[in-house]
């Protein structure tokens, strides 16, 4: 960070220290906004996620930042590539992925000079390097903003009246946006990434000025539409994001095809290296026409039908899972992910402390396969729920769990794509007694793991949330199942005692041996790429079949750990979490 301004003082330049604090700044800021901008966001698509992708994105940005000034002192060039560069690999949503394109028109400018005038030019080219990379821009959105920005502040002079008039311009061009598109006045609401716009060039004005901006950005309006009423719904079905290697010409016939398949298409970067998002119908060809433009990598494909998000105004924070922002791991805790020292205990909450009648801070509710991992979730502070083979548990159930955690804030973790309506339901109803809680919508097991591994209850509950968010979404899920007849899958005819691996809720590969399958579907998963490979084992299955798949990771790819749990009775054979 840099020093801090003293009274009045304010800066005439933005050197590589002011960036590197503006940076920091603006990932705060997002932080503390995000459940607000999640709560409006209903355009393109109503699955209150914007603020989550923004802080995401702006997470990445920073992370990049942080690493270049422990590696060397940087220039104020270096600063402010590594700022955009870091945001351009970790994109999440239509709305991050802007923000990354906002970012890198303005380091083309900032590398060559950083005063008063140099920011008013960059604040222009990064407004038309965004609307360069969307295929139909909408007025009313996160453009505007940027427009409006660049409009304010075009006479340039010096960087602290340029730095104002960019931020109040972008202010007022937000609180017009409502009456700009349809769907945000049907609502009553702002645009959600013209608000998180204005959060970053907030943190801007504060890092040059050593204020708080005065004109805060605008607090939620009246609630939102019911989410039918809201854009979105009769969308594609699918939103698609990968990191793509690839030359100008190519991403230039790419962008007319994926054009042709969807819409909400961006596409950012350049130098070879690209974030691309679109939503379309047919993810599948989304990908090949990556493919055939280059190597695509990150692929990160989200269903809005199971994974969009409760309806704006419910202040749930979501998986931005619509990007690849870097993998979020476990911290080190390779060997040994949960420990419940007695810090956590507290800050968690027991049993203990609800029945002593002691409304303790925050808990974690679980639902689970197995008494195994149920067991090791208790250890690590969480109130856990039973699942059994095709006895999912009810809506009632769920509430029960979460007023048995006796806790101020919940964090609600199904483990299920086929749980997330139950539990949104459940956490509405607990809601409604006035327990503040969260749906992080894991979509297995390993997902549920690799949140409880990053949770840090002394932390505030929305980044706690996020954290857990990423982590589960960072994770790659698999599942070995056992046909019971025969029957048409997306990998070709089963027979009735098959083993199935499931890739993501997809047969991927169809075996007649759970160990040589388990391989099959660890290679398919690891050739993406991965750090840590969490392997859950039921009761029933063969004795080596854990050590054997240990062996074939350390054999075959030496950079990966692997960790593994015993699920116990009544869980699937194999859960396979790669992250």
């Amino acid at each position: 960070m840099s020093r801090a301004l003293q009274p009045d003082e304010e800066l005439v330049e933005l050197d590589a220290e002011a960036v590197r604090t503006w940076c920091a700044r603006a990932f705060d800021a997002l932080g503390r906004e995000r459940e607000e901008i999640d709560a409006i966001n209903v355009y393109p698509v109503a699955d209150g996620d914007t603020g989550t992708n923004l802080y995401l994105t702006a997470e990445a940005a920073h992370r990049a930042v942080e690493a270049v000034f422990a590696a060397s002192g940087p220039d104020t060039a270096e600063t402010v590539r590594a700022m955009a560069h870091g945001a351009l690999l970790g994109a999440r949503g239509n709305s991050g992925t802007i923000l990354s394109q906002l970012l890198r028109g303005m380091a083309t400018v900032l590398a060559d000079g950083c005063d008063g005038d140099h920011l008013a030019r960059a604040l222009a080219e990064a407004a038309r390097a965004a609307r360069r990379a969307v295929a139909r821009p909408v007025e009313g959105t996160i453009l505007t903003v940027a427009s409006a920005a660049a409009g304010a502040c075009a006479a340039g002079g010096p960087l602290v009246r340029v730095a104002r008039d960019a931020y109040e311009g972008a202010a007022s061009a937000l609180a017009a946006t409502s009456g700009q598109l349809d769907v945000l006045e049907r609502a009553g609401v702002v645009d959600a990434g013209g608000r998180g716009l204005v959060a970053v060039l907030g943190a801007l004005l504060e890092t040059v000025t050593g204020r708080a901006p005065d004109h805060a950005a605008p607090a939620p309006l009246p609630p939102a539409a019911p989410r039918e009423k809201c854009a979105g719904e009769d969308g594609p079905a699918y939103e698609v994001i990968y990191l793509l290697e690839a030359g100008d010409a190519a991403v230039e016939l790419l962008r007319s095809r994926l054009d042709a398949l969807g819409e909400s298409l961006v596409v950012v970067g350049g130098d070879g290296l690209w974030n691309v998002h679109v939503h379309v119908d047919d993810a599948g060809a989304a990908v090949e026409a990556g493919v055939e433009a280059g190597r695509p990598h990150r692929i990160r494909i989200t269903h809005f039908a199971t994974d969009a998000a409760p309806a704006p105004g419910r202040g749930t924070a979501q998986d931005a899972r619509s990007g690849g922002g870097g993998r979020h791991g476990t911290d080190g805790a390779h060997g040994q992910r949960y420990g419940a020292d007695d810090g956590y205990a507290h800050a968690c909450g027991t049993e203990d402390d609800a029945a002593r009648g002691e409304r303790v801070p925050r808990a974690i509710v679980a639902v689970v396969p197995g008494e195994g991992l149920a067991g090791l979730c208790a250890e690590a502070g969480a109130t856990t729920v039973r699942t059994r083979p095709g006895e999912p548990p009810a809506e009632d159930e769920l509430v029960e769990a979460v007023r048995r955690a006796h806790a101020r804030e919940v964090v609600l973790l199904p483990n299920d794509t086929d749980l997330r309506e139950t539990a949104a339901a459940a956490a509405e109803r607990v809601r409604a007694e006035g327990v503040r809680v969260a749906l992080v919508p894991t979509r297995a097991a390993v997902q549920g793991i690799a949140a409880l591994a990053v949770h840090e209850p002394g932390r505030r509950f929305d980044e706690d949330v996020v954290a857990m968010t990423a982590a589960a979404g960072a994770t790659r899920y698999a599942e070995l199942a056992v046909a019971e007849h025969r029957s048409f899958t997306s990998a070709g005819v089963c027979q009735a005692g098959d083993v199935l691996g499931l890739i993501e809720g997809d047969v991927a590969v169809i075996g007649k041996d759970l160990t040589e399958t388990a391989r099959t579907v660890l290679d398919r998963m690891l050739s993406a790429g991965g750090e840590l490979v969490t392997l859950v084992v039921a009761g029933d299955t063969p004795p080596g079949l854990a050590a054997d798949l240990e062996q074939h990771v350390r054999r075959g790819y030496l950079a990966v750990d692997t960790v593994t749990y015993h699920a116990g009775a009544e869980a699937p054979p194999l859960l396979i979490g790669v992250e």
